[in-house]
């Protein structure tokens, strides 16, 4: 195989990787989140934006909260899981474009003066960046759940605001007791590549 990766850092972050559905009840602390979002932070995103929020539900009434908004099948994950985290696109991150992008500090107001236009570019961006949370959780060993079975106004009235749009939540932690369904299929090269 012609991958730089070493094989078992390509086991852990992609073939044995899972969607976990079960956790122990191990904390996930402050630091573990530090360090995966000091290294997720480095993933390319177009202009350097950096739209990615992240909101830690960690006190109890926040988490009921949080439940009351996830559909039906995803309370009970969610409700015992660890950490659980809100992903959001900050659709005015293009105000901070200028200390992102210091030698085009232009680029704040020549491409992203519209609100649309920010909005689009902020749920691509941060939806690349919630990939790269994803692959940062399990480089710390642990084990992620993402969802998007939620009540996306509601959890936007909830926790956020206006200029903050929810991508998904996040469930984290080490894995649990059957945590895993099997794994699904996916598509080979030859049904995805193709070259002109």
């Amino acid at each position: 195989m012609s991958l730089a990766l070493d094989p078992a850092a390509q086991e852990l972050l992609f073939r044995e990787a899972r969607t976990a559905n079960t956790f122990t009840d191990e904390p996930v602390t402050d630091e573990q989140v530090q360090a995966i979002y000091d290294l997720v932070k480095y993933g390319p995103t177009a202009f350097n934006q950096s739209p990615l929020r992240i909101t830690l539900v960690r006190s109890p009434e926040a988490r009921e909260r949080l439940v009351k908004h996830m559909a039906e099948g995803n309370r009970p994950k969610t409700a015992a899981a660890p950490l659980v985290a809100i992903l959001s696109a900050d659709n005015e991150f293009h105000e901070e474009l200028p200390a992102l992008l210091p030698h085009f500090p232009q680029a704040k107001d020549m491409f992203f003066a519209e609100r649309p236009v920010r909005e689009q570019s902020a749920l691509l961006n941060a939806a690349l960046q919630a990939a790269y949370f994803i692959v940062g959780v399990r480089a710390a060993g642990l084990a992620a759940g993402p969802m998007t079975g939620l009540d996306f106004a509601g959890v936007q009235k909830e926790f956020l605001d206006a200029d903050h749009t929810p991508l998904m939540v996040v469930n984290i932690g080490k894995p649990g007791e059957d945590a895993w369904f099997p794994r699904s299929p996916r598509l080979s090269f030859d049904e995805v590549v193709t070259t002109v």
